[in-house]
């Protein structure tokens, strides 16, 4: 068995608190489904958002999804670097998995997939 990081980012429009809890948890949803895990595969999850977004904390949500109460979670903010990406909140899911490192499937959505299009779902095909 081996931790493995999956990364995962995601942007929202506004720094509104449900946009940001609605965002993780798509984010996290399509992570968990895409690699077919569970919350007791999660060795922990790291949260980081950009400086602009303040309206919420990200594990919030994650924390009140059902199965998810005792995965370790912390938030930070991601380092603020001129003409970085704005409003984009990022994952990385370390999980405990049997698959290689070319199995794990990374999630980028909305903008955040200018992150990293050679790892983004529409430039895998």
């Amino acid at each position: 068995m081996y931790v493995r990081g999956i990364r995962g980012a995601i942007t929202v429009e506004r720094n509104e608190e449900t946009e940001i809890l609605n965002a993780t948890a798509e984010l996290l949803g399509q992570i968990v489904s895409d690699n077919n895990i569970y919350p007791e595969d999660i060795a922990s999850v790291f949260v980081t958002v950009t400086q602009d977004l303040d309206a919420a904390f990200p594990a919030k949500v994650i924390r009140e999804m059902q199965g998810w109460e005792l995965v370790p979670l912390m938030c930070a903010l991601e380092i603020s670097v001129p003409g970085g990406l704005p409003k984009c909140i990022r994952l990385m899911v370390s999980v405990n998995t049997e698959k290689s490192q070319k199995e794990i499937r990374h999630v980028y959505l909305n903008n955040a997939i200018k992150l990293r299009p050679d790892l983004s779902e529409a430039t895998k095909f």
